[in-house]
Formats: structure tokens, sequence, C-alpha cells
């Protein structure tokens, strides 16, 4: 008996459709946002003419006052970084599926619901509370890292060979002992380059949060912007991309060797 042949579909129709639809979106988003072509076409041109505004920069207001305030920002990013790292490595152990697979999908939920949440807005509840400075900032940070962290954590833990796990319980190991000796040894590598990863982001965001009285370099960038003192904007930002600049190079150098040992 021969079998029936039935038609297919042209492989392609689905492609198009989802180009028309894609391109529409995009031409829908320009327009809402008021991107004409006439306002396209002469964007390279008023960018060329802004930022001949801010050169040359005010080296010494650079150094007396940009200075200090990136290198908060810094201690502002590590310090969250801190409380992110201290505070996700044990909800990634509760949200890994094969540790914990009945409470998992809560962690997991707890964790997406504190990264819905930016770090500014963190701010701007934190500063009534603990008040205005650096360390409103800190707190902003670390608790926006943690909905990343443990996530992120959660994921390399489940990836894991489970077999030492296992073995352990089967040697009358507790639960909590063949975490601490069978999976913490695994991930942590990986987990740390995670951490650094994180203090990058975190360098970057610091950065801003002194716009809403949280520390930092963004609140004397912004007061330099306001007044039109484009020779200091300049110096606080050089020095800013400076320092994320390095700061990057290192992390990533670490984070190489953590991953690869």
């Amino acid at each position: 008996m021969n079998a029936v042949v039935r038609p297919q579909a042209p492989k392609g129709g689905l492609a198009t459709w989802a180009t028309l639809v894609i391109a529409g979106l995009v031409l829908w988003s320009l327009w809402s946002i008021d991107a004409s072509p006439e306002r396209l076409l002469k964007l390279p041109e008023q960018m060329v003419r802004v930022l001949g505004f801010f050169w040359p920069a005010d080296w010494g207001y650079g150094q007396t006052r940009a200075l200090p305030a990136v290198l908060e920002s810094i201690q502002i990013a590590w310090i969250g970084t801190l409380i992110g790292a201290a505070l996700s490595i044990s909800l990634a152990v509760l949200g890994a599926r094969t540790l914990f697979p009945r409470i998992s999908r809560l962690v997991k939920f707890i964790s997406s619901a504190i990264r819905s949440v930016p770090e500014i807005l963190l701010a701007l509840y934190l500063v009534p509370i603990v008040g205005l400075g650096p360390f409103a900032g800190a707190l902003a940070i670390g608790i926006h890292s943690v909905g990343m962290l443990s996530k992120l954590g959660a994921e390399v833990i489940e990836s894991i060979d489970m077999g030492t796990f296992e073995a352990v319980e089967a040697a009358g190991g507790s639960r909590l002992q063949a975490i601490r000796f069978a999976v913490l040894p695994q991930v942590l590598p990986e987990i740390m380059a995670q951490w650094l990863f994180r203090f990058e982001l975190n360098l970057r965001a610091s950065a801003i949060l002194g716009v809403v009285g949280a520390g930092g370099v963004g609140g004397m960038l912004l007061t330099a912007l306001r007044y039109r003192q484009f020779d200091k904007a300049a110096a606080v930002l050089l020095i800013t991309i400076l320092a994320v600049l390095l700061i990057d190079m290192a992390s990533s150098a670490i984070r190489r060797r953590l991953v690869n040992s």
C-alpha cells in the first residue's frame, strides 16, 4: 500500500512573515520615538558639534574633585557586589532544580522579582530610609545583584555532574555535607567569575546612582552638565571611562583564570 504524501508548506513562509512583523515593529518604534529620517541624517553632525563643547577638559578639576568621586563609585560597586555575592550563594543552592525541586521555582520567582526593579529605583526607595550618601547606593546595588547572581548560580549548579553529590549521600553524608563537599567545590570557580563580571556591571551602575543622591560620581556629572560646565563634565567622563576600562581588563583576566582553572 502506497504511503500518502502530504504537501508541505513552503519553508520560507514563516521566516518571511517573521521578517515582515519585525520590520513593522521597528518602523512603528521609530515613528513612536519621533526618529524621522531628517533627524537621523543630522545626528552625526550634531554629535560632532556637541562633542566640541567638551574640549579641552579641565584636568585640574578632574584630579581634585572627579577622581575622589570615581573612587567612591568603585567602593560603592565593590561593597554592593560583596553584599550580592554573600546573599546570592544560598539562594543559588536553593534555586537549583537538581537539589531542591520543590522550592526552586519559588526561589527563581523571587530572584526574577528582584531583577525587575532597577538599581536607581531601589536607591530612590533606600535614600529616605538610610539617608543620602554612598551607603544607600551600595545597598541598592547589592540587592539588585542578588537577583542576577542567584539565577546564574542556580544554572551553574544545575549543569554539574551529580554523581559526586549522590556518592556523598550514599556514604551516609547529609544533604548539607553533600552540598559542602560535592557541589560547592565544582561550582565556586565559575560562580566567583560571575561575581567579578557583576562587579563590572555594578561599577557602571554606581556612576549613575549619584543622580538620586546615592553617592558616587553621577551627581557631580549631572551638576556639571546642568550648569553647562562642559570642560568639568569632560574630565569626569574621561576619568570614569578610564577607571571602568582598567577594571574591566583586570577583571576579565582574573575571570579567565578562574574559569580555566
